[in-house]
Parts: C-alpha cells; sequence; structure tokens
C-alpha cells in the first residue's frame, strides 16, 4: 500500500506544553524541527496530525480547532496518520520522515485543548517521526507514504516432511501465529515457507542469505538431542547477539508441567537486524512457543530500530 499526503501547515512552537503557530516553511534536521521545543535526540522528534482527525474533534469541541493548537508539528490531509505503523516513512525528494510511535500519553488538564473540552485527540490519533533525511517542508507539498514490509521466513526442517512422507503443520501454525501479531500491530507483512531435510549446509546457506532479505525468521526442527538435530547447532555460530531469556522462560513455564519440554535446545537472536528463532517440530510446541513469542516481538522490533518507548 503506497498513498500520498499533502502538506496543510508547518507549526512551531518555543516552549514545551503550548500551542504551536503555522509558519510558512519549518526546516528539519537530525534532531528534528529547527527552533522547535521538542526538538533532541529522542524517537520523538516531530508531531504529525491528520484534518481528518481534526475534522472528527472539531465536531466534539463545537467549535473551529487552528492548525497547531493539537501541538502538531505537521498537519496533513490525504490519510488517517493513526492507522500506520513504526517503521513506515513519509518522503519526497527533499525530506524523509520514519514513524516511531503512534498516539502518546494525555497530559491531562496541563492540555488546554483538553480542559476545554474534556478529550484530546493527538494522544489517540497523533503520530511522531524522526528525521532520516534532513531538508525544507512547506504547506503545500506532498509526501509519499511507505509502509515497512516486514518478511518472514519460516523454515521446516523434517527429512520425511522434505521427501513428502508428512505433511508440514508446523510451519503453517508459526504462519497463523505471526500473521495475527502482524495484524494485531498494524504492520504490513509478507511470509515466505521453506521445507529442507535436516541438511546442515541448506539451513546454514538460508540463514545467511536471510539476514539481507528478511526481518524474521523462524524454524521448526531439530531442535533436540538427536543424530539429526542440527537447527540450535548451525544457527547459533551465525548470531550477533543471543537472547537467551525468552527460550529460557518458555522451557521452564511449560517444563513445570511437562519435564520434556526442557530437553529442548531452542536458541533465539539477532544477525544484523534480523530476528531468529529455532523452535520444536510439534504442533503442540510450536503454539506454546509462539504465544509467548508474539508478547515480545513488538518491543524486540523497537528496541532495534532504536525506538525508546518506554
Amino acid at each position: 500500500m503506497t498513498a500520498t499526503i499533502k502538506i496543510l501547515s508547518t507549526n512551531v512552537s518555543v516552549e514545551k506544553g503550548t500551542v504551536k503557530k503555522p509558519v510558512n516553511s519549518i526546516e528539519l534536521n537530525k534532531l528534528g524541527v529547527k527552533d522547535d521545543a521538542h526538538s533532541g535526540t529522542w524517537h520523538r522528534q516531530v508531531s504529525m496530525l491528520g484534518v481528518e482527525s481534526f475534522n472528527k474533534f472539531s465536531k466534539q469541541a463545537r467549535r473551529e480547532i487552528k492548525f497547531g493548537e493539537f501541538a502538531e508539528n505537521i498537519t496533513t490531509e490525504g490519510i488517517e496518520l493513526f492507522k500506520t505503523a513504526p517503521l513506515d516513512r513519509f518522503i519526497n525528494d527533499n525530506v524523509e520522515l520514519e514513524v516511531t510511535q503512534i498516539g502518546k500519553k494525555c497530559h491531562g488538564d496541563s492540555c488546554a485543548i483538553f480542559k476545554e473540552v474534556g478529550n484530546c485527540v493527538m494522544p489517540k490519533e497523533g503520530i511522531f517521526v524522526r528525521v532520516k533525511k534532513g531538508g525544507e517542508l512547506k504547506k503545500g507539498d506532498v509526501l509519499q507514504y511507505q509502509p515497512k514490509i516486514f518478511r518472514t521466513l519460516i523454515i521446516t526442517l523434517s527429512d520425511r516432511v522434505s521427501i513428502g512422507e508428512y505433511e508440514d503443520r508446523s510451519g503453517p501454525k508459526i504462519k497463523e501465529a505471526i500473521t495475527t501479531f502482524f495484524e494485531m500491530s498494524n504492520f504490513k507483512y509478507d511470509i515466505d515457507i521453506r521445507v529442507i531435510p535436516d541438511d546442515e549446509n541448506k539451513l546454514k546457506e538460508l540463514v545467511t542469505d536471510a539476514k539481507d532479505h528478511y526481518d524474521f525468521v523462524f524454524t521448526t526442527g531439530g531442535t533436540g538431542i538427536g543424530p539429526r538435530d542440527i537447527t540450535v547447532d548451525v544457527v547459533t555460530p551465525l548470531l550477533d547477539k543471543e537472547i537467551p531469556g525468552i527460550m529460557d522462560m518458555i522451557r521452564m513455564k511449560y517444563g513445570m508441567e511437562k519435564p520434556n519440554a526442557l530437553i529442548s535446545r531452542s536458541v533465539a537472536g539477532i544477525i544484523d537486524r534480523t530476528m531468529i528463532f529455532t523452535l520444536p517440530g510439534s504442533v503442540k510446541a510450536v503454539n506454546e512457543y509462539m504465544s509467548e513469542i508474539n508478547k515480545i516481538l513488538y518491543h524486540l522490533v523497537l528496541m532495534l530500530y532504536s525506538i525508546d518507548a518506554h
């Protein structure tokens, strides 16, 4: 999905906690909007709000609300901005902005609009972006919306499945679970499934190549201690950083009731910016692992892309 937004107003304030005033243009730099109180080395450098949200709130307030009153730096028209997601981008020849946060905590009584109406649209429908490429932006300019497409590779390792002796059930189950995560997070996504035998060289080739093409890699199968269980032995040396906590927690949680779960050697980690999770081969184990992994994926994405949204 691509779309176009038009800039209706550019707005600046020199102090925090005050409405922003429309200006002819703004200069975007590595800190945000030049001379704006909210610029800095953080993820909420620039605020944006669509006129689509303005119009809804003006009816509630029963008056016309001026651009900048919600303390937004950029007022737009074209799409409902709050339906975007972190890492989506807005670009033209001059500037490039990356979404980092949807909405924010309401300041309540310290907000002029909230005191007047008892509600405020910015915490619900405003978004924040950081500057990836600086330049001038002014009323009438156009930005192209380019959503981040999260690409996922699912690898099923099984000698029997690879020759058609058994149907792959675990790979599709991972796809089902990760699809739920993407849709709940409003992330755009693309998912590929590959089935290979328990072959060390084929797995290493796939994982090594994945770091240049995929955001997530999930494997299923080969995490035990049998002679053909090679997944963990192949993946672990390839990791730049291991994330032991999530797999340790899963083993302990399910191992308390079923000690056989403790035999799994599953690992999680990062290669460059590709997140990798090695899961056991059974459908039941996949369900258990994905139910826990999905809980931390959103925060993991933010951390990996230096979005400090605590």
